[in-house]
């Protein structure tokens, strides 16, 4: 098989992270992944103006940026 093994997993509170296997059997690296209402997100997201937006008002009422990030690209 080519290419990477990713596996989640998941932590407390909606946070996780994801260990990436190299298909070549080198040292496994890590990768930044949040899961927030049953949606998971890894690395930067790419958000256009509206989400962006959408982030910016959510941190201002109180939410995390990061878990405004996920909510804004998947429900925005």
């Amino acid at each position: 098989m080519t290419g990477a093994l990713i596996v989640a997993v998941l932590g407390i509170g909606g946070a996780g992270t994801a260990t990436v296997a190299s298909a070549t059997g080198g040292e496994p690296t890590r990768q930044d992944c949040r899961t927030y209402s049953g949606v998971t997100q890894c690395g930067e997201p790419q958000l256009n103006e509206k989400q962006r937006a959408c982030v910016t008002t959510a941190v201002q009422q109180g939410m995390t940026e990061r878990r405004a990030e996920v909510e804004c690209r998947a429900f925005g």
